[in-house]
């Protein structure tokens, strides 16, 4: 009999599809930069689409990253696909955040720290209520 496994992963998933996800964000976040700097005004319209793209390209870089930190620190369950593009999303929230900081003059070391200390917090108390979710077993037929 096989047990039915599909709520709880055992491993990772495929890195192939990790670095497709992250080589669009990346390149769309890129050219979409490009594009904006070269040929908007600073506007207001064009500010806000300043920030979209600047996360999609910091989510781009970090996605590997995260699939390498699961690859090398292990958790059980895995974290699955989604986990990893929540946590690279956390990630260019994070730059977005400085950005916004920086471009209103009042980001310093402490306050870039607080920001990414209570950003991680977040996703640990995720990733614990996920694990601590129950899932009954599936009942065994003798």
């Amino acid at each position: 009999m096989s047990q039915d496994t599909s709520s709880q992963p055992d491993q990772l998933p495929r890195f192939a599809p990790i670095l497709t996800t992250s080589l669009i964000l990346f390149l769309l976040g890129a050219i979409g930069l490009a594009m904006l700097i070269f040929f908007t005004l600073p506007t207001l319209g064009p500010r806000w689409l300043l920030f979209f793209l600047v996360t999609l390209l910091a989510s781009g870089l970090a996605l590997p990253a995260a699939y390498y930190l699961h690859k090398r620190f292990p958790s059980v369950p895995a974290a699955s696909a989604a986990v990893l593009l929540r946590e690279a999303l956390w990630f260019g929230i994070y730059v977005d955040l400085l950005l916004w900081l920086q471009l209103g003059r009042v980001l310093n070391f402490a306050l870039g720290a607080f920001i990414g200390i209570g950003l991680a917090l977040i996703e640990i108390l995720i990733r614990m209520r996920e694990k601590s979710r129950f899932t009954p077993e599936a009942p065994k037929h003798e």
